[in-house]
């Protein structure tokens, strides 16, 4: 213990001497054990930094929760991102993370990363609303968190300038895993608004390396952080790749709406296809890759009518698993002012209820799915729609 303090820059060593770690909590209790656990991520037993990066993962962000002791932690882990012991590799601690071994830097700059996405939470009203958009049912309990959570929320968003100015540097590393990990940090911590001004410059970091990328993945890592952060990727629509021009035409985009749609429209006519782009999930992708697609497509149109022959094929050949990120929205999309009996059917909402209906015996298509068709005011069950078409 006394050999990594003495190897630690002395700002470094003033927070783990300064901080009044039994004032802190963590998962589990007092946050007066975290300074060990800390220093024990630049032990030489790789044994030592595993269990050391479990208790990151545990206890100072525990399912995705802030802590008062996390925002310390961040900052001490945010200043041994250049440590040499940093290119060492370990294997992962929990039965579950059966992956490649990782270097430590790989590993705290998507821990950081992780921090970031909790602290944002909430921040941005407008983005929440168009995410809860799709889930009907959701209910806002924003307003239900304890002092102490909103204190450590606080915390934590109160230093991500200077968790961006240590991840920064990782942007141009000629690693792709670090290079696309550090992005996975800088993405939400740009989305600060205290920190918009910095995007520029890290927007023109990520266009050089571009040009000397070879990987699909760190080349669509990359057009999505773009097109996240509001930058003009209009020239990516165009790329050779398809992963990549989706990735640049994925929301918020400032590119010509109708070449964005196309793109994507494109990558759901072979929705397989477009799930075995990435076996691992890029930044800010849940569940397969098609769902995160066909929800930009569906935010893109202008009306039903420009989705509805990819989506009505899409509802066609469903499966029950998909309800809520597929067939669902589609719906939602069709009906997105209600069904109103008064006006007549449009000619694509009426092909779109009966693939509903013809998929339905095998699916489960309008059964697995009747909050969504409660939500847009239709029939719940597949008799009321056959009377209705």
């Amino acid at each position: 213990m006394r050999r990594i303090l003495s190897g630690l820059p002395a700002v470094t060593q003033a927070l783990l001497w300064e901080t009044d770690w039994a004032s802190h909590r963590h998962a589990y209790g007092s946050g007066e054990d975290i300074p060990v656990s800390l220093c024990s991520l630049l032990d030489e037993d790789a044994e030592v930094r595993s269990g050391a990066l479990a208790t990151l993962d545990m206890g100072v962000l525990h399912q995705g929760s802030l802590y008062t002791v996390t925002a310390p932690a961040a900052l001490f882990v945010a200043a041994i991102l250049d440590h040499p012991m940093g290119l060492a590799e370990h294997e992962g601690h929990f039965p579950w993370d059966d992956g490649p071994p990782r270097t430590l830097r790989a590993a705290l700059l998507g821990w950081l990363g992780q921090v970031a996405e909790s602290a944002a939470y909430g921040e941005d009203p407008a983005r929440d609303r168009a995410n809860w958009e799709w889930q009907p049912w959701h209910e806002d309990t924003r307003g239900q968190r304890d002092p102490d959570e909103l204190a450590a929320l606080q915390a934590c968003r109160n230093i991500r300038p200077a968790l961006y100015d240590a991840v920064e540097p990782f942007l141009s590393s000629s690693d792709p895993h670090i290079c696309e990990t550090a992005l996975s940090a800088a993405v939400p911590l740009l989305c600060a608004p205290a920190l918009a001004d910095r995007i520029p410059r890290a927007a023109a970091l990520l266009r050089a390396r571009l040009g000397a990328m070879t990987g699909r993945r760190e080349r669509a890592a990359v057009a999505r952080a773009l097109s996240l952060w509001g930058m003009d990727t209009s020239d990516l629509l165009a790329d050779p790749d398809p992963a990549v021009r989706v990735c640049a035409a994925l929301g918020p985009v400032r590119v010509d709406r109708r070449r964005a749609l196309a793109v994507l429209l494109d990558a759901l006519r072979d929705p397989r296809t477009t799930d075995g782009w990435f076996p691992e999930p890029l930044y800010g992708v849940d569940g397969w890759f098609r769902f995160t697609v066909l929800r930009s497509a569906l935010d893109l149109a202008a009306s039903f009518e420009e989705v509805a022959p990819v989506a009505i094929a899409m509802v066609a050949a469903g499966h029950r698993s998909i309800v809520d990120h597929e067939r669902g929205p589609i719906l939602f999309r069709a009906f997105s002012g209600g069904y109103d009996p008064t006006r007549s059917l449009t000619p694509a909402q009426r092909a779109l209820l009966r693939a509903f209906i013809e998929t339905d015996e095998a699916t489960g298509s309008i059964r697995g799915n009747w909050l969504w068709f409660r939500a847009a005011g239709l029939p719940e069950n597949p008799e009321g729609i056959a009377a209705l078409l």
